[in-house]
């Protein structure tokens, strides 16, 4: 007679506390452990392209800023290569293609710099407009949240993107739409996300 395994119990979760700053971007909480913080560097000093800066701030459901943000960000180099050991030789040296922020514990805005990534083949052999992949844990999210940051001067990538076209709603789609503008010689995309409300970042489940 086999013998009967017993059921484990599912294990206890929580959001994520403060100490996720303290393990994960420890300069930000005060902590000087590491000569470098991993994740600070997404594009590295020789890579091509347009160098740009993404900012924003993460909104809650009734529209006021959360400020104890980790947001994580996974993007191609300007032609479009993700930073992979199948792509040797293909990205710039240096170049990550990967970083890791926090919101500024007193505005709840965050920011990063890197260059603009260009289109990227699917893996369906369909192209994907210029796009930033963004992971988002905070306290009081039991689970990321994934979502995408487009550009807004990439309209005509930006139709005919595979994803994007997911979301049936058009007023939706916009909330994956990063505004371009100029601040002192420098371009800014700004896109702010929002966790609730009417207007709430499409967020995926992957």
């Amino acid at each position: 007679m086999a013998q009967e395994l017993p059921y484990l119990r599912e294990t206890a979760s929580q959001t994520a506390g403060p100490y996720v700053h303290i393990g994960l971007a420890p300069g930000a909480a005060g902590f000087d452990i590491y000569e470098k913080e991993l994740g600070w560097d997404i594009a590295g000093p020789n890579a091509n392209g347009e160098r740009i800066r993404v900012e924003g701030l993460v909104i809650d459901g009734i529209g006021s800023p959360v400020k104890d943000v980790m947001l994580e960000a996974w993007q191609a180099n300007s032609a479009g290569v993700y930073a992979h050991p199948e792509h040797a030789g293909e990205v710039e040296e240096g170049f990550r293609g990967w970083g890791r922020v926090i919101t500024d514990f007193d505005t709840g805005e965050w920011g990063f710099d890197t260059i603009k990534p260009g289109a990227v083949m699917g893996r369906d052999g369909r192209m994907m407009a210029p796009h930033i992949n963004l992971w988002i844990v905070a306290r009081g999210i039991n689970i990321g949240l994934n979502t995408r940051l487009y550009f807004s001067d990439e309209e005509t990538a930006n139709a005919s993107d595979p994803v994007i076209n997911i979301v049936e709603w058009e007023k939706r789609r916009q909330t994956l739409i990063a505004k371009r503008q100029e601040r002192d010689g420098q371009i800014v995309y700004r896109f702010d996300i929002c966790l609730q409300g009417d207007n709430e970042t499409v967020f995926f489940d992957i």
